[in-house]
Formats: structure tokens, C-alpha cells, sequence
């Protein structure tokens, strides 16, 4: 309790500060946040890529006819 009035006494603005740093403005929500899908989207990504690398046949006729 002491140590808090302390800190209130150098800091008058800590108490209106202390949202920023707590609950859905912590720091790692903030960045959990910056991208949202983007997990979703590179798994996404990296099945078509593996898909199309064991499934889709490459036309392995390179005929070029003007």
C-alpha cells in the first residue's frame, strides 16, 4: 500500500496510464492482434503448395508452335 502511494506521488497520471497496459492493450495482444488470419492463412497456403506438388501433373511438353 505504502509503495503504491509512492508511486502515485511521482507518477499523478500512473492510475489513467494503467489501461495500456493491461487487458486487450498488453503488449502481446497488441501483436497477437497485428495480424489476425494470418496463421490461418499460411497453413492454408502450405497444403496448396503441397497439394499442387503431389497431385497436379506438370506438362512436361514444351512444343512451341507459332
Amino acid at each position: 500500500m505504502q509503495s503504491s502511494i509512492i508511486r502515485m506521488a511521482r507518477n499523478p497520471w500512473a492510475k489513467r496510464d494503467a489501461w495500456r497496459y493491461e487487458g486487450q492493450f498488453s503488449r502481446y495482444n497488441r501483436f497477437k492482434n497485428l495480424f489476425p488470419g494470418l496463421g490461418i492463412a499460411t497453413v492454408a497456403f502450405a497444403l496448396y503448395c503441397g497439394y499442387e506438388q503431389l497431385f497436379l501433373k506438370k506438362d512436361e511438353h514444351h512444343d512451341e508452335h507459332h
